[in-house]
């Protein structure tokens, strides 16, 4: 099966306008068309390692400052979900648990192994890694959840000298780890995916 890389042929990203012999100009927006994003897997690597670092902070140093007539209170993302669970907040709990903690470590994992995968040229599990790039994909737009409660909280519950509620310096972080590994996902080239099952379809029909 011949593809369209080819046949000289490839797809702008900006406006989806078919280009012939790229690298070229598109001829629809003007953008700089390739076959495959130029160092696709180095911004990844480099998004990746970024969201993780920023990740750390994000988890270590409080997200939500409490002030209130008893005192101030500081609360990470793991002591938020405990005070929750403490209070029988289970459902809440549970929400901030899986956006805080299951995607973005589920989306470092499974961009990795993507990355890793191109990288080592397995042949193998086409579908499997396609399916993989779409859910993180999916599952990126709720990495949020979290930053937009504590603003809302923030915004909502200023009850002068009695309670208000301030962001921690670890929301910022995480709102970062966030935002780089959306860049990694984003950075990352899916048609990167079916070159190297291509390459072995052409040395299998050369033999």
């Amino acid at each position: 099966m011949r593809t369209a890389r080819e046949y000289g042929l490839a797809v702008c990203q900006s406006c989806g306008w078919l280009v012939q012999d790229a690298p070229a100009r598109c001829d629809r927006c003007g953008r700089k068309v390739h076959f495959r994003n130029p160092a696709s897997l180095q911004k990844v690597w480099a998004y990746w390692l970024a969201g993780v670092i920023a990740y750390i902070p994000g988890n270590t140093y409080p997200i939500m400052i409490t002030k209130s007539v008893a005192g101030e209170n500081a609360a990470t993302i793991i002591g938020g979900v405990l005070t929750l669970i403490h209070h029988q907040s289970y459902l809440v709990a549970g929400v901030v648990f899986i956006a805080s903690i299951v995607i973005p470590v589920s989306k470092f994992l499974v961009i990795a192994w993507l990355a890793l995968s191109i990288q080592r040229g397995q042949a193998t599990g086409e579908h499997t890694r396609l399916h993989a790039y779409e859910a993180t994909e999916f599952i990126g737009r709720w990495s949020m959840v979290d930053v937009f409660v504590v603003a809302a909280l923030a915004a909502l519950i200023q009850l002068g000298a009695l309670v208000s509620i301030q962001p921690g310096i670890g929301i910022q972080a995480f709102a970062l780890s966030v935002i780089f590994t959306m860049l990694s996902a984003n950075a990352f080239d899916a048609r990167l995916i079916w070159d190297r099952e291509q390459d072995k379809e052409n040395d299998d029909d050369n033999l």
